[in-house]
């Protein structure tokens, strides 16, 4: 189950949730989460792959990329939202829990 920790740009002020864990909501809805956090480039590249091994295995393969790619997607998000330059924002022990789970040091 996905974990979420808020994260704040400094150079622009804007807050956005960051996530980590588990994505039910990829793995129920494929693609559509990237499209909804605004991560248009992750949505087309995703729904690419899901389509291209939907038609040559019948869905079985887009059913098992799905599968795999939500234990990777939130990790990914916050990571390239880390390289955006947002930062974690909460309790020191949310934080040092984010950056454990995402593989970064403390930001």
């Amino acid at each position: 189950m996905a974990t979420t920790i808020q994260m704040k740009n400094d150079n622009t002020g804007i807050i956005k949730n960051g996530y980590y864990g588990f994505s039910w909501t990829t793995f129920f809805f494929g693609s559509f989460p990237a499209l909804f956090r605004q991560d248009f480039k992750t949505f087309f590249g995703t729904f690419a792959v899901y389509l291209i091994l939907g038609l040559v295995t019948f869905g079985i393969g887009g059913f098992v990329a799905g599968f795999i790619w939500a234990f990777m997607y939130n990790k990914y998000y916050t990571r390239k939202l880390i390289e955006q330059g947002y930062k974690f924002v909460g309790s020191q022990d949310s934080i040092n829990a984010a950056c454990a789970a995402v593989g970064v040091s403390n930001v």
